[in-house]
């Protein structure tokens, strides 16, 4: 699905995740995708060789270039944010971008071995940099972490991180799996970790990339078992038991934490015939 060496010709159409800095280019006249020809992008013509293919979105192939922290002033062009992109986009292409970014992240995070120092090179026929003097290989990064919507009788935990105070957004717990540890394991040591509680009945719900910067999150659906919330006061601020019909401002279901959201209060839904909004 990534394909290096890439031709392209002048009336070569495609989608175009151009990075410069943490940003992607988008075009001024309307937000979204960027779909333009080759001979259209002039301003990226220094890069060609770079040309990445990172798979395709409807009937379009989509390319990555990583202009690095090169700022290009155009007058047709602005920049936004990976968050930004993602949010004005529909699911389906959410993949392709976040692969883009963790792609570009990988490449320029590796210009040296972090086993002797040396300059790395990017290999041809793989998605890989290798070092020059001692071979040592390295492969883009991902993370896994895990995600989990817990539910108490008919209302569900929310929880609120450092991160999301300033858009004053609760959502899911989670965190990063730690080396040795089953999926299982950091779901309940996070939850303990973070608000205090024990969980039972963990089931698994659904996966998601998501390049900030170069997770996998791999979502489950739990029950409260004991104890009282006690927020760890680092990581997570502030925690609550919610009723459906009371939340906070929450993710978008684009998100996996939206979706795990949404799931957990259909479940409500269905066991207390409520009628319950739906959250886009």
């Amino acid at each position: 699905m990534i394909q290096q060496n890439i031709s392209v010709t002048a009336e070569t159409k495609a989608i175009w995740l151009i990075f410069s800095g943490e940003k992607v280019f988008q075009s001024t006249e309307h937000s979204g995708l960027m779909i333009d020809t080759w001979a259209t992008l002039g301003f990226a013509h220094a890069y060609q060789e770079q040309i990445v293919r990172i798979g395709s979105h409807g009937d379009l192939p989509c390319y990555l270039i990583d202009m690095g922290n090169e700022h290009i002033e155009h007058e047709h062009l602005s920049l936004v944010s990976m968050r930004a992109l993602l949010m004005q986009n529909q699911t389906s292409f959410f993949g392709i971008a976040s692969r883009a970014w963790q792609i570009a992240l990988f490449m320029r995070t590796h210009r040296f071995c972090g086993q002797c120092g040396s300059s790395m090179q990017q290999i041809d026929w793989e998605m890989a940099m290798q070092c020059s003097r001692c071979q040592h290989r390295c492969y883009p990064r991902i993370s896994p972490c895990i995600i989990v919507s817990i539910r108490h009788n008919d209302k569900i935990l929310l929880a609120q991180g450092k991160p999301q105070r300033s858009r004053q957004m609760f959502s899911t717990l989670a965190g990063f799996v730690e080396s040795g540890e089953r999926l299982e394991q950091a779901v309940h040591r996070e939850v303990f970790e973070e608000v205090g509680i024990q969980v039972k009945n963990l089931r698994y719900f659904s996966s998601q990339p998501w390049p900030f910067p170069h997770s996998l999150m791999v979502g489950f659906l739990a029950d409260f078992d004991s104890g009282d919330i006690k927020v760890d006061g680092k990581e997570i601020l502030e925690a609550y038991w919610f009723e459906p019909d009371k939340l906070p401002n929450i993710p978008p279901k684009l998100s996996i934490a939206g979706q795990l959201i949404q799931h957990t209060i259909e479940e409500i839904k269905q066991q207390k015939n409520l009628t319950i909004p739906t959250y886009s």
